[in-house]
């Protein structure tokens, strides 16, 4: 399960709109919102983009992408 909460603050940190990251991950806009709100799990690429592209650490992307393990 995805920590939204967290993972929405370093989305609206970093200053990108969810298109363009959705574009940079493969997915459409619409495809990345059911994911941010748990009703489809990140795939361990997409995950590996985003912790590049929102420059996540090592520990955010636990807190973020396995937060209910």
């Amino acid at each position: 399960m995805t920590n939204t909460d967290l993972l929405r603050q370093k989305i609206d940190e970093s200053g990108y709109k969810l298109s363009y990251i959705a574009k940079q991950i493969g997915i459409t806009p619409k495809s990345l919102l059911k994911k941010i709100n748990n009703e489809a799990e990140f795939k361990a690429t997409e995950m590996e983009t985003l912790r590049i592209l929102l420059n996540l650490s090592t520990e955010e992307c636990v807190q973020i992408f396995f937060a209910g393990v």
